[in-house]
């Protein structure tokens, strides 16, 4: 059951009306919060139901003692614990995602060097949702043992912060000090949360159904068959590709946060115009942000101070893990692990050039319009940020030189067209190029709407998406990229 599906519509009804029947009483309000998240969790598979289960009350006794030991003053008590949660952390993401990846590779590269090893690949169900739910078990007890925030008293609280079902199956990927004090006060109802949250939701649909299954349509025809496509075709579809993920993954967190803000709840944000960078720094400070910034935070920021004393040279080494690190949160496949490493090479010339510590200004012509030499930038960086994406795309190596080789001999057939695909998806994709050009260079003014539609600038918003989802939506095509992660 996903948040653009008919099912979760009235399952959501029904949570919303009873949630705020028992505003007055937060104890019963988080309790029925709670069993909500995991039956919706549990319609992915029971089993995994069970394991979050399992893991939540670990990492919750990890926490209190942890907590406990620091009030004692046992620091090396503190330091062992908290150690064991990044090992149980770790090891449940190395035994579900990359167990059979890492065996697989060793006994490889074993028969490289003439020994014969065997290895039975263990067939597992990786449960959706895994890498995000592990990270915020993760930060908790981090967290406690840093200062940052005290151990919660309360399981119910602690449990409803990792399975908080909006957000449990691809993010955002929230900290725990926000939501736990969000999750300690009762949530009454509030009109304008609803109003805002239920126009983040449409949005979010509006990118799901109107962009990114729109523009798969046309993705999928000719990735699916690259070998019978024209160079010109596939670098289009690759093309399209970065935009297709960013109204998938966008729109999810859309709907994700939307649904948050109807509930009572600000969740993290996790996307803020990321094409509108003109470097890969800037870029990933902007897109999937609540991973950039846990890694940031609990990856390079550690590795970067341990590297210190080998001053840029160690900043780089700390970045190059970090993107690695980020690479390989996507999937056990070597696709992901040189998708690390290619972005993190994109860092290094900012290193060099001490462009890594400034913060990118907006150069302006006259009009008020960026200059000619920063759009170039950005056409720039939207075609590094491609070029990782065919990679990422791509199934394997093998794949991913396949399709490179094609691009570079199979000049002479034409562009595919599909006309409905290109037309409705041009339509729908101007409409988010015009929302965040709006929202990035002009936020002060709107553009090209006269003063009628200003004065009903939202209302129009609104029925013009879902006079779009109606028309151009996807309606059979509900799995968003990112649950496989």
């Amino acid at each position: 059951m996903v948040v653009n599906s008919l099912a979760f519509l009235w399952f959501f009804l029904v949570v919303l009306a009873v949630y705020y029947c028992l505003q007055t009483k937060k104890a019963l309000q988080n309790v029925f919060l709670l069993a909500c998240s995991y039956w919706f969790y549990s319609q992915v598979d029971i089993k995994m139901t069970i394991l979050l289960v399992l893991l939540t009350g670990t990492f919750w006794l990890l926490g209190k003692g942890v907590g406990n030991a620091i009030e004692r003053e046992r620091e090396r008590l503190a330091s062992r614990l908290t150690s064991l949660s990044v090992v149980i952390g770790i090891g449940a993401l190395f035994y579900f995602k990359y167990l059979n990846f890492f065996a697989d590779s060793f006994v490889a590269a074993a028969s490289l060097i003439g020994l014969h090893l065997s290895w039975t690949t263990v067939n597992l169900v990786v449960p959706i949702g895994l890498s995000f739910f592990t990270f915020k078990l993760m930060s908790y007890v981090l967290d406690i043992y840093h200062g940052k925030i005290s151990h919660e008293r309360d399981v119910i609280s602690f449990a409803n912060f990792i399975a908080f079902f909006p957000t449990i199956l691809s993010g955002p990927i929230d900290r725990p000090k926000p939501f736990l004090k969000q999750v300690n006060m009762a949530r009454v109802f509030n009109a304008a949360n609803l109003t805002a949250g239920f126009q983040r939701v449409l949005w979010g649909m509006f990118l799901k159904m109107c962009i990114a299954d729109r523009l798969d349509l046309y993705v999928s025809a000719v990735w699916n068959n690259y070998e019978h496509h024209s160079s010109i075709s596939i670098i289009f579809a690759s093309l399209l590709y970065p935009l297709q993920m960013y109204a998938d993954f966008g729109g999810y967190s859309e709907m994700a946060i939307g649904v948050a803000l109807m509930l009572g709840f600000k969740v993290a944000e996790n996307f803020k115009r990321p094409f509108f960078t003109t470097n890969i720094a800037n870029y990933w400070s902007r897109w999937h942000m609540s991973l950039t910034s846990w890694l940031t935070d609990y990856v390079f920021m550690p590795l970067n101070i341990k590297l210190r004393d080998w001053g840029t040279n160690g900043t780089i080494a700390a970045i190059m893990l970090n993107m690695t690190f980020i690479g390989m949160w996507h999937g056990a496949n070597w696709t992901f692990f040189l998708f690390g490493i290619y972005h993190g090479l994109w860092y290094i010339p900012l290193m060099v050039s001490g462009q890594f510590f400034k913060k990118t200004k907006i150069k302006v012509n006259a009009n008020g319009w960026p200059t000619q030499p920063y759009v170039l930038k950005m056409v720039g960086n939207y075609l590094v940020v491609t070029f990782g994406l065919i990679l990422f795309h791509s199934s394997n190596l093998t794949e991913f030189g396949s399709v490179l080789a094609r691009i570079a001999t199979a000049w002479n057939g034409g562009l595919f067209f599909d006309l409905s695909t290109m037309v409705n998806g041009a339509l729908c994709t101007a409409a988010l190029i015009y929302v965040d050009l709006q929202e990035e260079w002009f936020p002060k003014k709107r553009l090209w709407l006269p003063s009628w539609a200003e004065r009903w600038r939202w209302e129009l918003m609104i029925a013009f998406e879902m006079v779009c989802i109606v028309l151009f939506g996807v309606f059979d095509n509900n799995q968003f990229i990112y649950f496989q992660f």
